[in-house]
């Protein structure tokens, strides 16, 4: 059975689904691993939720405001055994539920070109391409999306 907790960033569950996602895009990412990896701390992070099935943590995903009225979706991921369950897209949902709890009106989010399995999660769940935001404006690796909640 699946369970979905909303945390904190300092949650040991957290920090090793983040930890095994950091070693998967250290080989998707190759060279750039360290540009990308500047803007994926955890430090600004304040809201997590984790995905538990049968009590093991499977797959995570997190939010931070990135202005008043938008959050960005930061650290989606889901162990490689346990994909395609949907998982990660309980996870997205629970993460927008608690946008709107909070009073933001959109989800913004960067993904990499190397990652078509979360370009389709993010289809699947009504984001849209937007042209590249902020820090990743001008990299042509990124692929931005926005759901207004």
């Amino acid at each position: 059975m699946i369970s979905i907790q909303r945390t904190y960033p300092g949650n040991i569950d957290f920090h090793s689904l983040v930890f095994e996602l950091n070693k998967d895009l250290k080989i998707r990412d190759g060279g750039d691993y360290s540009f990308f990896a500047q803007f994926n701390k955890i430090d600004s992070i304040k809201y997590v939720v984790i995905a538990y099935l049968n009590d093991k943590p499977v797959g995570c995903g997190a939010i931070k405001q990135y202005d008043d009225i938008t959050m960005e979706v930061k650290r989606m991921f889901v162990l490689s055994e346990f994909r395609g369950q949907g998982i990660a897209s309980l996870v997205l949902k629970e993460l927008e539920k608690w946008c709107k709890e909070l009073n933001f009106k959109k989800c913004i989010l960067e993904t990499g070109k190397r990652q078509p399995e979360a370009i389709r999660l993010y289809h699947k769940n009504g984001y849209k391409i937007i042209p590249n935001f902020g820090q990743y404006a001008n990299v042509e690796s990124c692929v931005c999306f926005e759901k207004i909640l």
